[in-house]
């Protein structure tokens, strides 16, 4: 018996004419999200994306949960594959239903007939499997109005399709539909959230990450790269740009007044950030602020680092609490790693007294003390870059 994925689409059946540009990016997303999993047939009919694997090695149960992680997906399930008539289509329900119905009660049966050449009707086919499911598993009852599970049977153009019940998809648009931006990447809570928030509207994310060695270690550095990790279930992959930021740090901490250090280290980041995002064809800056959640989050010293950018800088978490981030950082799994007690650059130097209600004409005349370019050119020189891929 033929076991098969199916995953059917989201928001890209709303595309209208682009519609098959979005199919080709999801397509090709899948197939790089199986390439762990073994040989797989790739191909789409329907709304549908099938991926059938073609030969007896192939890994179905790692592949079926990758494939729940990869945006464009809005539900996908495993299905038996039967050919087009009655006698095969039963044949696999009892060969196939018991197994997937233990610990269940009740039940119902949906047929769905794409296929209008299919000899019975919906409302028959679904009487029939019915029946034959109660023949193999007579503990069962049928429940048409809150069943336990639906059991579906879909009569396609490639064969019939008989699955018992769905999985919930990741949902959003297909990564690269929507250009590439820029995350600036650091070892909390909330910058791999807001990542994973900005790829699910199909946006392809690169990072750079901010070192201060030696006042940071690289078990902090290598902490951040296992988030990058993480998140490439999601991603697909991703590049990271590592920058040293301990010149700038301690150029500011000697010349500059105390309470206006984290300000001003902010600026620097979104300055490099946005040179390393242009030269890599990211349109866009992401960030994991959250208003009022640390001192560099108010309103004010946010307007004054936007006032440097030269890009949309997106921040997604920027209306949620904490525990409204924590609760998706749990679900996405970088949650544990982003807890692990390393320091990062944010922690350095941190002012006794930082300016919450900034102006940023001040802020400007504390900049003014250093010599903002060279320190920015002489950061971009230590960048060293970082290849994330998926399952690696």
């Amino acid at each position: 018996m033929k076991e098969i994925i199916l995953c059917k689409y989201g928001e890209i059946v709303l595309k209208g004419a682009n519609r098959s540009y979005f199919e080709g990016l999801l397509s090709r997303e899948i197939k790089y999200r199986l390439r762990p999993y073994g040989k797989f047939s790739v191909y789409r009919m329907q709304s549908t994306v099938y991926a059938e694997p073609v030969d007896e090695d192939a890994d179905i149960d790692g592949a079926f949960d990758a494939l729940k992680k990869v945006f464009g997906i809005s539900a996908l399930c495993r299905c038996a594959v039967a050919e087009k008539n009655m006698e095969s289509i039963l044949s696999v329900i009892r060969s196939y239903i018991p197994n997937e119905m233990v610990g269940i009660k009740t039940f119902k049966v949906e047929a769905k007939r794409s296929d209008k050449a299919f000899p019975l009707k919906s409302p028959e086919i679904s009487a029939l499997a019915g029946g034959e499911i109660l023949s193999v598993c007579p503990y069962l009852k049928v429940n048409v109005k809150d069943p336990d599970v639906v059991v579906k049977v879909e009569i396609r153009e490639g064969g019939a399709y008989i699955h018992a019940g769905q999985t919930k998809g990741a949902c959003g648009m297909p990564i690269g539909s929507n250009g590439k931006g820029m995350l600036l990447l650091s070892g909390g809570i909330d910058s791999p959230v807001a990542g994973y928030m900005l790829a699910k509207r199909g946006v392809k994310i690169e990072a750079v990450h901010f070192e201060s060695f030696p006042y940071t270690s690289e078990r902090a550095k290598e902490k951040v790269l296992e988030l990058a990790s993480i998140m490439t279930a999601y991603t697909g992959s991703m590049r990271v740009h590592v920058v040293s930021l301990t010149k700038i740090q301690e150029e500011i901490a000697r010349n500059c007044e105390e309470d206006y250090f984290t300000l001003l280290l902010r600026r620097f980041m979104m300055e490099c950030a946005q040179r390393i995002a242009e030269k890599n064809d990211c349109k866009a800056l992401i960030t994991g602020e959250s208003v009022g959640q640390v001192a560099s989050q108010t309103i004010q010293a946010i307007g004054v680092t936007d006032s440097i950018a030269r890009m949309p800088v997106f921040r997604p978490c920027i209306g949620m609490d904490k525990e409204e981030i924590v609760e998706i950082a749990r679900k996405i799994d970088t949650f544990e790693t982003s807890i692990l007690p390393f320091e990062d650059c944010c922690t350095v130097f941190t002012p006794r007294h930082p300016k919450t209600k900034p102006e940023l004409e001040k802020v400007l005349v504390e900049e003014r003390k250093l010599d903002f370019n060279a320190l920015v050119e002489d950061a971009l020189s230590s960048e060293e870059i970082i290849n994330i891929s998926y399952g690696r």
